[in-house]
Parts: C-alpha cells; structure tokens; sequence
C-alpha cells in the first residue's frame, strides 16, 4: 500500500513539474509574436557581442571542400550597414526557402484531401478494428523512427496521422502527436536501415580521423548494429513514456468528445458503400505505389543517382519523394471520394484543395516568424561560436575516457538547443572531439555514435529545430489554448528518457566490447 502510494506521489510530483513548465511556456506570447521577438533579440544580441568583439577558434571542417582549416569565428552584426541590407533583403527568400514549408504544405495537399475525403478517416477506422489496442502505442513509434530513412516525410505525414490513430482508438490525440514526434525526431539517429544521413556524417568523420590517422576512413555502415539495437530501445522508452506519463497527464486537458464515439463502436463502423470506396481506393493506392516501384527498379531509371545509380543518395527519387508521397494521398483520395459520393465532381475537389491551403494559414504566418529567426541566428554565427567555446570547455576537463564520452553526448545535447542542421554542428565538433579520443585510443566510429545519441535526444524540445513550429499548429487544432509550453512540457519526458537510457545503452555497450557496425569496433586497433 506505502509502495503504490510513494509511486502516486513520485507521478504526482512529476505531472506537478510538467504543469508548471507548460504553464510558464503558454505565458509566453502567442508563438509568432514569439519568434518575432527572438529574432529581434538576436539582432540587438549580434550588435552587442560583435562590438565587445566575441570570437571563437578551433578546427572545422569545410562542408564544400570537406578539408579541415583553423578558423577564427567572429559575431556578425546584424546592426551594422551590412546587416540591415542583409535582413531587407533576405526577409522574402528567408520565407521562401525556409525548409519546411514547401514540404508541409504540398504534402498537405494529398493529405488534406485523404482527410476531407473520408478517405483517410475510414482507413482507420479499418486499421483500429484489426489493430491490437497495446500495439498502437508501439507502432506509431516504430513508424516514426523508421520514417527517418525517408528524410523528413516522418514530420509532414507521420504526426498529424499520429493525432489521427489515437483519435481513432477513443485516445488522446496530442498524446498521438507526442508519439509520432517522439519516434520521428527524438529518434532520429536509430533505424533499422541506413539513412541519408549515415554517409554524411561518415564523411566528416573520416575528414576529422585522418587528422591522427592519414588515410582513415568510417564507414556509413559504421554505427549500424548499434542502431539497430537503438531502434527498440527507442520503441520501448517511446511507448513506455507516452502510456505512463504523457497520456495520463493530458487526460482531462482537453474536451474528451475526440474519442466518444469510438468507445461506443460507431468510429470503427464502416457502411457498404464507404466499405467499397475504401477497397477501390486502396487498390488505386496499391496501383500507384506498384507503377512508382517498376519505375524506380532499373538501373537506368530516371528516378536514380545517374552517376551512382541510387536511390537513396542524392536521387531524383529522394528529392521528389514528398511529391510521390502527396500523390500516393491523393489519388486514392478522389476514388475514395468519389465513390462514397463526397466528391461530385472536380469541382469539389478543387475547392478541397483550396480548403487544405486555409487550413495552414495558421502555420504559414507562423513559418515567416520562425524562417526569420532561425535565419538570422545563422548568419550570426552564435551557433557556431557556442558550439567552439563549449568543446574547449570540454577539451581541458581532463576527465575519463567513458566519463568523458558521456559529457561529450551532454554537450552535444546542449549545442543541439541552439543549432538544428546535424551535419553543420558535427563539422565543427568532428574536428576536436574525433582526433582527441583517437588519441585517448577510442575509435571515430564510438566518438560518432556519443554525437547522435546527443543530437537526437533535444530535438523534441528546441523551437530552433526547422519543424518545431508546425508541430506547434498540428496541437493547436485539438487545443486552442496549446501553445509551446504545451509542447515542450508534453517532450520532455521523452528527451530526459531518451538522453538517459540511449547513454546508459552506449555504456554498456562499451562495457560489453560490442562492435558498433560492420568492422567498426571500440578501440582503435
């Protein structure tokens, strides 16, 4: 009895913590007012550091030439005349060529009429009839951890679904959000698969190796078994978050009439004639997706690498991949609707696809603020600047090679707040950290997995990772009073989770003597 109450208390404490942070984060200003004033702060920020003349030095490699020079990192001014002209004349293609936008909102195309078309609605109501309740949990991790070999589909396709499945099944559907988010970005660096983003980081590491070592060089397979065993433990801490904190915490925060009608069996109820738009659609879908595979198998196809012959690296198939994936919505779409009579004609389906693009105009106002801050934080070069200063800070402790490896994954976590892209945070740190344990007799491929598990963990809780802001809006549409403070307290106990159990991981493996990859040990032999 004593034991179940302390654990009543200890929850009671926890929820008490997560309150109070999403209560102080929702006094903020509404979020565009937000990033608005973050941006102007990093502009009057800029001017001061640049006039007290704040530098940082260190070795970084160069992302075009990929050779490691010695660089001086001064503050740039964006209160000087070349600042000014800079954000006046920036402040459109800032907007423009912020990532994410284009990505969400062409996706929301094919997935807005997958929505408005009962298409996507009977789907799962489908899939939750076949679907045992303790898996879904699980599932909708698993899908967002692996939807990272696809690059960023995870983020535009997988969360809002996750909002939907849980809606489906009488859950909460923010809790659905957490949980695809949870997968997509808090396990960004675990797959059962090589991604995009092994070859790149192998790259940077072999730059940084042949610092100690001419001629050594990391695999993209380098991290892979560890990875693989990453990926479960992410599922396990994901699910194990979401059913035991995250959804009994939510429970009551919102209006419970999202999953009535699944508890009483209606939501799950489909009649004859939505049970033939959704087998002809599915067809269409299997259709599509088969005449999208035959294309892309031979070696001369338009969809691969014509150098390398890929369709993974740098592939007309990769880049393009969302305009397959808003297809692969759509078009199934139309037949659903279409039969089931939502769509008369192609007039109902253009005035879906305008009623998609009002829907997100939430987000693209969001989206301005939020391009101008991340980019003007950039040009500053504060990011890089912090993350120089913070690897000397580390470089002179003078500590353990295992202590050592676990605050390397702690600074990794901390730098990661403050600069989004993995690449351009791993060239700066590559340069000090690989040639350091390399000389400590820690092989590059360890040092790069410490960095991942970092750079993975704080991205659920940074509004200066690129999809942050849309995540944002996706929680707004269950709860108009969602604000940031609802989402960073909602992620935290995954990234806490997460940084705690993926290094205890790494420090057993060690322990263990365990190769990280295919030949890719521990120890430098």
């Amino acid at each position: 009895m004593k034991q179940n109450e302390g654990k009543k208390e200890r929850k009671s404490l926890v929820f008490r913590f997560l309150n109070t942070v999403e209560q102080v984060g929702n006094r903020l200003p509404h979020p565009i007012t937000m990033f608005a004033a973050l941006a102007l702060f990093i502009v009057l920020l800029s001017g001061i550091l640049a006039a007290a003349g704040i530098s940082a030095e260190g070795e970084v490699i160069d992302s075009t030439t990929m050779e490691v020079t010695t660089q001086t990192v001064s503050v740039v001014s964006l209160m000087d005349r070349d600042g000014l002209v800079y954000m006046l004349t920036h402040m459109v293609t800032n907007f423009t060529e912020f990532a994410p936008l284009g990505v969400v909102l062409v996706t929301m195309l094919g997935v807005g009429c997958a929505e408005g078309s009962g298409y996507l609605s009977a789907l799962l109501k489908k899939t939750v009839s076949v679907t045992p309740a303790k898996l879904v949990t699980p599932m909708l991790v698993f899908l967002g951890v692996m939807s990272n070999v696809a690059s960023d589909v995870g983020y535009v396709v997988l969360i809002p679904l996750g909002a939907m499945v849980f809606l489906a099944c009488g859950r909460h559907p923010i809790a659905g959000i957490a949980a695809a988010f949870a997968g997509v970005s808090g396990g960004f660096s675990a797959n059962l698969l090589i991604g995009t983003l092994d070859p790149m980081l192998a790259g940077i590491s072999s730059e940084a190796a042949q610092l100690v070592s001419p001629g050594y060089v990391v695999e993209p397979s380098a991290n892979w078994y560890f990875m693989i065993v990453s990926t479960f433990l992410i599922v396990a801490l994901g699910s194990w978050v979401t059913d035991r904190i995250v959804e009994p915490r939510l429970a009551g925060s919102v209006k419970q009439t999202y999953g009535e009608e699944s508890e009483g069996g209606a939501a799950v109820s489909l009649t004859g004639r939505e049970r033939k738009a959704l087998r002809l659609a599915n067809k269409s879908f299997l259709v599509l997706a088969a005449a999208i595979a035959l294309l892309a198998w031979p070696q001369n196809s338009f969809f691969r690498n014509p150098e390398t012959k890929s369709l993974i690296s740098s592939s007309p198939f990769m880049t393009g991949l969302i305009v397959l994936i808003a297809l692969l919505f759509f078009v199934p779409s139309v037949v659903y609707g279409r039969v089931s009579g939502a769509y008369k004609g192609e007039k109902d389906v253009c005035a879906q696809l305008g009623s998609n693009m009002e829907a997100m105009g939430g987000y693209i106002a969001l989206s301005f603020a939020a391009a101008q801050f991340i980019s003007y934080f950039n040009y500053t070069k504060l990011g890089t600047i912090l993350a120089l200063k913070g690897a000397d800070v580390l470089g002179h402790i003078g500590a353990g090679g295992p202590v050592l490896m676990v605050l390397f994954i702690l600074l990794a976590a901390v730098i990661n707040l403050f600069m989004g892209s993995a690449s351009a945070k791993w060239t700066i740190l590559a340069p000090v950290f690989v040639p350091m344990f390399m000389l400590l007799g820690y092989s590059p491929e360890l040092v790069q997995v410490a960095y991942r598990i970092g750079d993975s963990a704080t991205n659920l809780i940074t509004p200066l990772m690129a999809y942050f802001a849309m995540v944002v809006v996706f929680a707004k549409k269950y709860d108009d009073n969602s604000g940031i403070g609802t989402l960073v307290s909602t992620m935290l106990p995954y990234c806490i989770c997460f940084l705690i159990g993926w290094s205890l991981l790494l420090i057993l493996w060690m322990g263990a003597g365990l190769p990280l990859g295919p030949g890719a040990g521990l120890m430098i032999s």
